[in-house]
């Protein structure tokens, strides 16, 4: 009689187990990741919970503390009908003005008795307008900004100041001593970058640099330069007057240009508080900053032309300066200096550069004497000059 063969059911069911085991794993990681996810299903619909977190962070506070106080900066001029592109939809205010651009602004002060709130943008922000209006976090509508009054503006710095009166504001920017910025912290900017759509923009960098110089264009025509703080935080048109800030919230610089060439990223400058300050405190007291002249053009030696070069006489260790290039009659330098001189230096202070020169001799008032060292034909000469006469740069 034949033997009944037995049934394996020990090897059958243990593959089954397995099969069945990673089907639930599966099923327990999926219901896992979307609970982590915040997204739970409810008889075969996703929805998404409410997951808390604690989401703030040392640049969450710095913005929170200091938002309220940028504004956007509306720029009202006189433009013609015939100015106006075929096609574009353009509206004019009541006073036959039009929107013509726009920037950003810092509120650092207001009078609690009189309500009249003080705000710091760019010169180049205001320049030309015949009108200007602010727009604060309350103000969603350019027709309902309010009106302001530019208490002055000074090409040089690239500083005005504007003056409202408002009863809705209750937050003023902090200015930190921007001679403890260190290369590498935290920067922060916040502005209206392009329109009003984007007021109140967030980009976060850090400071790349101190003390660069950056060149710009008077509205004479003339070159004027100035020391900046260079960030990689996104500075875009519109940023322009805006706060540049540390971790602390407090503002370090006002933001002012960028470098906005094929090649070149991430490349913002701002104008120091230190610096911004001093300009701001004569604004709001004269109405501009009147500065000593000297009478002269001039120009780096660093960079002159071959054919600026080629007049030039310098020992060959002199590789800066400032060069010379025409002295204006009935003024300081009147007779005291030639083109083509190269100076050193301001009262033994050496400097390198037209803005080196410009700083130094802005240290002084009118009426004060300076010396001058500079070089003429190979030769090194000085020149105590009389600082008799001002060079009005404001707009």
């Amino acid at each position: 009689m034949k033997k009944k063969k037995s049934v394996p059911w020990k090897k059958l069911f243990v593959p089954i187990l397995v099969v069945l085991a990673g089907f639930l794993g599966g099923l327990v990681a999926t219901f896992i990741v979307l609970k982590a996810s915040g997204i739970t299903t409810t008889e075969g619909k996703t929805t998404v919970s409410n997951v808390k977190y604690n989401n703030s962070s040392d640049v969450t506070k710095a913005v929170d503390k200091v938002k309220d106080s940028v504004v956007t900066v509306l720029n009202y001029q006189e433009i013609s009908d015939s100015q106006i592109p075929e096609g574009a939809d353009v509206e004019k205010d009541e006073d036959g003005l039009v929107q013509y651009a726009s920037g950003s602004g810092v509120i650092y002060q207001k009078d609690k008795d009189s309500d009249e709130v003080y705000i710091v943008t760019n010169a180049h922000v205001v320049e030309g307008a015949k009108k200007v209006s602010i727009m604060t976090n309350k103000v969603k509508e350019a027709k309902d900004a309010i009106k302001g009054e530019v208490v002055g503006s000074d090409t040089y710095s690239d500083l005005a100041v504007i003056k409202i009166k408002s009863k809705d504001i209750s937050t003023v920017a902090e200015f930190a001593d921007s001679s403890s910025v260190k290369v590498g912290e935290a920067a922060i900017a916040i502005g209206s970058p392009f329109d009003t759509s984007f007021a109140n923009t967030v980009t976060e960098g850090i400071v790349s640099g101190l003390d660069r110089t950056v060149t710009l264009a008077a509205e004479d025509g003339s070159t004027i330069q100035t020391k900046a703080i260079q960030t990689d935080a996104a500075i875009n048109p519109g940023n322009s007057g805006g706060a540049l800030i540390n971790i602390e919230g407090q503002v370090i610089g006002i933001s002012s240009s960028k470098i906005s060439m094929e090649g070149f990223e991430g490349m913002g400058f701002a104008i120091p508080t230190n610096d911004a300050v001093t300009i701001i405190n004569q604004l709001v007291e004269d109405g501009k900053v009147v500065r000593p002249a000297l009478g002269i053009t001039m120009g780096d030696l660093s960079s002159a032309s071959e054919s600026v070069r080629s007049n030039v006489d310098v020992p060959d260790n002199i590789t800066k300066g400032v060069v010379v290039g025409s002295v204006q009659s009935d003024m300081p330098s009147d007779g005291k200096l030639e083109e083509y001189d190269v100076i050193t230096a301001i009262d033994d202070k050496e400097v390198g550069s037209v803005a080196e020169l410009q700083e130094e001799l802005y240290k002084h008032e009118i009426g004060d004497t300076v010396k001058i060292t500079f070089y003429r034909d190979g030769n090194k000469k000085t020149e105590n000059i009389k600082l008799s006469k001002t060079s009005e740069l404001e707009s």
